[in-house]
């Protein structure tokens, strides 16, 4: 795959029928009944692979890799999505993904790669992707020993409030900007999937701005480094408290690319979650510190 770490490169082919198709397992944080998880479950089809569909019952946003340990969870067979089968699970999607492998799947199917969205609002950045319910729902497959993709989709405060207006449907100009979403990523799922091989324990986060084109240019991203200090308001009189979002303070460096400054300049932000370097020694930032170079070994 030809990521540059800058440059904007040209979008990859859309996969031809000949390709050997995949068996993927689709889930999402927004539930079953988004719009933007049925572009994707379309535009996988139209691909020409198999797709399983377990997702949550009702939103589950904010959730991240949590599972549902202190109560029971169902999960309901329902009418075939675009014809794919499909539960629904009164959980996680973290809590779909597990059910899905170990007791809603056909043994006989062996699934290829989690694939988690297409979210309503972006995911990026240190501050939010840990708390994500999409990014924890690919998670949940790459500790699976599967490769996990997570996709989500730019969007205002505006456009993301009127969504919500509308009971989860986008308007003309949001759905056209979705679909073209999908069928990038179904463009570039297979190269996705052979980066990782299994067990890879990193997760492929890939962010589509609003709006999305098909000449939109994919740039390699990390993810900003953003705090979030505040999310609750003070204690009303009763004492409880009440979540209000903002975007946090960006208190990244000028470089390397992050995902945040890729979405507000118009581009597909694609950042490799490799949660393999939470085991490696912790370098403290500095002018004095030893970094590893690109070889791997320490510079100074």
């Amino acid at each position: 795959m030809r990521w540059a770490p800058q440059p904007d490169i040209p979008p990859l082919p859309v996969p031809t029928r000949d390709r050997i198709p995949m068996k993927l397992l689709v889930t999402n944080d927004d539930g079953i009944d988004s719009t933007f998880l049925l572009e994707l479950v379309r535009a996988l089809k139209d691909a020409g692979h198999a797709v399983f569909v377990v997702a949550p019952k009702s939103e589950q946003s904010w959730i991240g890799c949590a599972k549902s340990r202190h109560r029971t969870v169902t999960s309901t067979a329902l009418p075939p999505l675009l014809g794919c089968p499909t539960w629904t699970v009164d959980g996680t999607p973290s809590d779909c993904v597990n059910i899905a492998l170990a007791h809603l799947l056909p043994r006989s199917e062996r699934i290829d790669a989690v694939v988690s969205g297409i979210n309503i609002g972006r995911n990026a950045s240190l501050g939010f992707i840990l708390a994500s319910g999409t990014i924890g729902g690919a998670w949940e497959g790459a500790i699976h020993g599967l490769p996990g993709i997570a996709l989500s989709h730019d969007l205002s405060a505006e456009a993301f409030a009127t969504i919500r207006v509308q009971g989860g449907q986008p308007d003309a100009r949001i759905l056209a900007s979705v679909r073209t979403a999908a069928a990038r990523a179904a463009a570039l799922l297979p190269e996705l999937v052979a980066t990782i091989p299994g067990p890879g324990f990193a997760v492929h986060n890939l962010n589509f701005p609003d709006p999305c084109a098909a000449d939109t240019p994919i740039v390699r991203t990390v993810p900003a480094h953003v705090v979030i200090p505040g999310l609750f308001s003070p204690a009303a009189d009763d004492g409880t408290h009440r979540f209000v979002f903002h975007l946090g303070e960006d208190r990244s460096p000028t470089e390397p690319l992050t995902d945040r400054i890729a979405l507000d300049t118009g581009r597909i932000s694609h950042t490799i979650l490799d949660y393999r370097v939470l085991g490696s020694a912790f370098v403290p930032p500095g002018p004095t510190a030893s970094r590893p170079d690109a070889s791997g070994t320490a510079a100074h």
